[in-house]
């Protein structure tokens, strides 16, 4: 077997993150974004290790898991599916993912648990209350969907690092946020303005940063671009480029040159015209020359009303900015905390860590019942978004620190009775494992996206003389191959 070549099989089962495993010559193959049952086509990308992955080429016969369309549930696929690279699993019904995804989580597990003990402390998978729509957050980018095209605004092509697909009918975001890229795309069209060119870094437009609370209904829109407005109409517009030969856009050949305040003024006015369910909250302009393809803040003006908004989880209120983190899923993260705050038990009169804590969600759901809680969180950002809303829910009891947890913990004077996990995908750092088992508590939960580095975590806490008591998944990202694992580890034999 080498790199290049192209076979064909059947997928036997699937891998976290939907890494589909096929059988060649011999070896399995590791084909990202291949189904149960598919019959596929692929080229070998990698042998390293003895570890051989594959890339998709052709899906020959379609697994019959799988659905051509709407069933008897009403689930629908997305029109843009198989062109924008975000979800995976849109032809397998709701259910199917679910055990999908559980049998991912499960298969990573078993071998640190063991067969017999994990049967005994799993719970099944909870779903996302809502499949559709529930995406609060999108980070849209601009572009063209071929080289010369019409402008997009969008997701990235499946495979591609250049271009965009207009995703103006996905089903995984705020129904809103339809209408919002659709007239945002438009009006820029309209008016011949260019999109920033990656490698070049010329042209203005470059993202599009769209979030909404679900439960406040919200909405907080920041146009990103590079600094450089006097490259906003720099070579062929668009409109003049692909709209005049192909009738697609009318005068659009005569766009004129307005100065950058008029057009970010007629921008917000579009918006504002809009028949959205949701209500603005504010409209922003952020500036951004960075290099890399990610949105960086290198100065926010309000256009319209404030740069925040607000959004409840578990009756508290939470104040986010454009680019503070927060749960993807409102409602669905409620069904996470919710878990997190049964796994974590009686909490009255105690001490509670909660590492990485972001903007301190987690600590303030369980703050309302337990003596102190601490939160430690790298971001300053972040820390200072916890502070203000602990403010805001008039919780006096709720500590954050900024810091790395490394390092925090060996400057800590409290000592915790009970310490809750939520660390990024690669999972707690080897130095700071010790530090944690260190302190003996007697219960831990583990909140983790990535059942990989939660696996691996997990030895650790065995060998410390941890057990693990619970165990169970919740689905955050319907369609998608992600999904969030929660763990509760006691102290002692059990």
């Amino acid at each position: 077997m080498k790199k290049g070549e192209v076979y064909e099989g059947v997928v036997e089962t699937t891998l976290f993150p939907a890494k589909g495993i096929v059988e060649a010559e011999g070896r399995r193959v590791e084909v990202t974004d291949a189904l149960p049952g598919q019959r596929i086509r692929f080229a070998v990308s990698k042998i390293r290790s003895g570890r051989v992955q594959g890339r998709l080429l052709e899906v020959l016969e379609a697994s019959p898991l799988e659905r051509r369309g709407a069933d008897e549930s009403g689930e629908k696929l997305c029109p843009h599916f198989g062109l924008c690279g975000g979800c995976v699993y849109q032809t397998l019904p709701y259910k199917e993912q679910l055990k999908l995804k559980e049998e991912q989580v499960r298969r990573l597990l078993s071998p640190v648990l063991g067969d017999e003990r994990l049967a005994k402390i799993w719970e099944p998978i909870i779903g996302s209350p809502q499949t559709y729509g529930y995406r609060n957050k999108m980070e849209y980018s601009f572009g063209d969907e071929v080289k010369g095209g019409r402008l997009s605004l969008g997701m990235h092509k499946k495979g591609s690092f250049y271009d965009i697909v207009t995703v103006d009918g996905c089903l995984i975001a705020d129904e809103d946020f339809a209408s919002i890229v659709s007239a945002a795309r438009a009006y820029f069209e309209e008016r011949g303005v260019i999109f920033h060119q990656k490698m070049r870094h010329t042209g203005y437009l470059r993202h599009l940063l769209v979030r909404k609370g679900k439960k406040t209904g919200q909405i907080l829109v920041s146009l990103v671009t590079s600094s450089r407005y006097d490259q906003a109409y720099g070579g062929q517009p668009y409109a003049e480029a692909c709209g005049e030969a192909s009738g697609e856009v009318s005068g659009a050949s005569a766009a004129r040159q307005i100065s950058q305040e008029e057009l970010l003024a007629g921008f917000r006015d579009r918006l504002l015209a809009l028949p959205l369910q949701g209500s603005f909250a504010g409209i922003l302009h952020t500036v951004n020359d960075s290099l890399a393809d990610v949105i960086c803040n290198e100065g926010t003006t309000v256009l319209y009303g404030q740069d925040f908004f607000y959004e409840e989880l578990l009756g508290l209120k939470f104040k986010i900015s454009p680019f503070s983190f927060f749960q993807t899923n409102s409602l669905g993260a409620e069904v996470l905390y919710q878990k997190v705050r049964d796994y974590i038990g009686e909490t009255d009169g105690k001490v509670v860590f909660d590492l990485y804590s972001g903007t301190g969600t987690i600590a303030q759901i369980l703050a309302p019942v337990a003596g102190q809680v601490v939160g430690v969180e790298i971001v300053e950002e972040a820390v200072e978004a916890a502070r203000e809303n602990a403010a805001l829910n008039g919780l006096d009891n709720c500590r954050f620190l900024a810091g790395d947890v490394l390092r925090v913990l060996d400057e800590l004077t409290e000592k915790p009775d009970l310490i809750v996990l939520d660390p990024p995908r690669d999972g707690i750092h080897p130095k700071a494992l010790p530090k944690i088992i260190a302190y003996g508590v007697e219960r831990i939960v583990y909140v983790s996206c990535k059942p990989t580095s939660l696996a691996r975590d997990l030895e650790a806490f065995l060998a410390g003389g941890y057990q693990v008591e619970k165990a169970g998944t919740v689905d955050m990202f319907p369609w998608t191959g992600n999904v969030e694992t929660v763990v509760l580890l006691s102290k002692g034999e059990n």
